[in-house]
């Protein structure tokens, strides 16, 4: 027998592989094994659904075959067996396998075995090292050819009866090594498993499918028509989304965004007030410098919030049309610093007002109205790739030919309305599709995973570098304890399917990693995370009850 390789071994995520999970569910154990009652919906939600990781085997959007896996004690097999741990190793971790079910059609293969190579790798990963099943006695055979190992008394019922298994890690690895049939499953599997993997960065971010299509499709020249109709509706979009006068759309980074802004201020002869708490305020700092402007700073150790009457004591020193320069999001500390508060006081003493909006454009609601110069890019909370920078002004800004580069002339990229270069039409294409779903939902939705994330996280015992209240919905800073090491940490992550921050100089500085939300990553990634960060040692509690899911979207 050979593994089908049109079969993809993966952990379930999308709510349309939920919906056929269900229904697999339904057709195996009411309409074959009659374990459950039927029901005019065809369709099964086990009772306990919200717990269960799910690996499953597709073929196109067809499912083929599924396994659930849950570690949350008591496990349904405690409710059958009787003190249940007397028949188990002694110091292992177990986890139940449950509703193993293969579609009738896909039964000829070994595809049993793959679910079960898939889900040996998934709990290996996560700190798990025997499972336990109640397997129906119809396939002992099989359960035993892959190494479990019969314990206790059958349980269920006369009409569906079950025999309580287990297996180790170690076995299994013997019988896949054992036999070149499971060898020839088992890299068929690897083979096929290997997706995209988890990317919780934040930047670059996970990008839609169809955001992916728009990058992809046939470049077209910056003097064409249609591309300077869809930068035009990108600009719109833009200030529609943020409540800005005008943005213009330059090829660059962010970095170069908030070079503009400091090339912008020194046209002129005033002072100015950069407010810095981490290492993008210190950016900001850094590109005054640069560009000898006359100004103070205001350092505030980072993670920690900004003291608003510090600030405005400061802010009265200066002259009006001066100017004050803050990260609304502090992305290497998950800081969110405040943007109306800031307005406010820069209005009352006539200073203008500059804003990094880098992190927080399109995760969550920003008003840029009355902002004099705020910058953002088309990656992080956008959904897009990154290349194309954005700088949003409230006024309109002149050519200044004799005093400025014209790359970082705002007045030479406004007059010719954002396209006085080269652009990538494949860049702007994926921005306005991303641009697309940046929606309230989606910003509620990141808003709502990252207060689950926060208060998860606490409850395993993970030290979080920003204080709750004053957290952006955009990123999670996790310090890491005495012992453990940034950069080992994330490289096991890495290994484990998981992209997280922790490469950038003043992550490892501070041995921290950082969870991004700002692609608008599924839940589930987020609940896959945690059990390996246990493994790992970065949580140090064991707290069940804040393991359990929520019931999957």
């Amino acid at each position: 027998m050979r593994a089908d390789p049109n079969f993809r071994l993966k952990m379930a995520t999308e709510d349309w592989e939920f919906e056929a999970i269900h229904r697999l569910n339904y057709q195996t154990f009411v309409e074959e094994i009659p374990q459950h009652a039927p029901n005019p919906d065809g369709r099964l939600v086990d009772r306990f659904h919200a717990e269960n990781h799910y690996v499953i085997a597709l073929q196109g959007r067809q499912l083929a075959g599924m396994l659930a896996l849950r570690w949350h004690r008591p496990f349904s097999l405690d409710a059958k067996v009787p003190d249940l741990d007397q028949y188990l190793p002694a110091g292992r971790r177990p986890v139940e396998a449950r509703l193993l079910a293969v579609a009738p059609g896909c039964r000829q293969t070994i595809l049993f075995a793959a679910l079960f190579e898939h889900a040996a790798a998934y709990c290996r990963e996560a700190g798990y090292d025997l499972a336990v099943i109640s397997g129906t006695t119809r396939q002992l055979r099989l359960y035993q050819h892959l190494g479990f190992i019969p314990f206790g008394p059958i349980v269920g019922t006369a009409a569906a009866p079950y025999q309580p298994m287990y297996l180790t890690l170690e076995n299994f690895g013997l019988v896949l090594q054992k036999s070149p049939a499971f060898l020839r499953v088992g890299a068929a599997d690897r083979a096929a498993t290997a997706t995209r993997a988890c990317n919780l960065l934040p930047g670059p971010v996970n990008t839609a499918p169809e955001v992916d299509a728009a990058f992809a499709a046939p470049a077209i020249s910056h003097r064409s028509p249609e591309f300077l109709a869809r930068m035009n509706d990108v600009r719109r979009r833009l200030c529609e989304l943020t409540g800005a006068r005008e943005v213009q759309v330059l090829t660059g980074s962010g970095s170069l965004a908030n070079t503009v802004v400091a090339a912008q201020l020194s046209l002129h002869d005033t002072t100015g007030l950069v407010i810095a708490n981490g290492e993008f305020g210190e950016r900001l700092a850094d590109e005054a410098r640069r560009a000898h402007l006359r100004f103070d700073t205001l350092r505030v150790p980072w993670g920690t919030p900004f003291n608003l009457r510090q600030v405005d004591a400061l802010a009265a020193r200066l002259p009006r049309g001066g100017w004050l320069w803050f990260v609304q999001h502090e992305t290497s500390t998950g800081m969110l610093n405040p943007l109306d508060e800031l307005k406010a006081l820069a209005a009352h003493r006539g200073l203008h007002l500059c804003v990094d909006c880098v992190s927080t454009i399109g995760a969550m609601p920003v008003d840029l109205r009355g902002v004099h110069l705020a910058t953002g890019t088309s990656s992080k909370g956008l959904g897009a790739y990154p290349g194309l920078s954005l700088v949003f002004h409230d006024y309109e800004p002149k050519e200044e030919p004799e005093r400025l580069p014209g790359y970082i002339d705002l007045g030479h990229w406004a007059v010719h309305a954002s396209v006085p270069h080269t652009h990538s039409s494949n860049l702007v294409g994926a921005l306005a599709v991303a641009l697309r779903a940046v929606t309230p939902a989606r910003m509620e939705r990141i808003r709502e995973n990252a207060v689950w994330l926060r208060r998860t996280l606490r409850a395993e015992g993970c030290t979080l570098v920003t204080p709750d209240a004053a957290a952006c919905p955009g990123i999670v800073t996790i310090a890491l304890d005495t012992g453990l090491t940034a950069g080992e940490v994330g490289a096991a992550l890495e290994q484990r399917g998981f992209l997280l921050n922790f490469r950038s100089r003043h992550m490892l500085a501070r041995n921290w990693i950082q969870v991004s939300l700002l692609g608008d990553p599924p839940r589930a990634w987020l609940q896959s995370l945690l059990p390996v960060l246990r493994s790992l040692r970065v949580c140090r509690a064991a707290a069940p009850a804040a393991m359990v899911p929520v019931p999957h979207r």
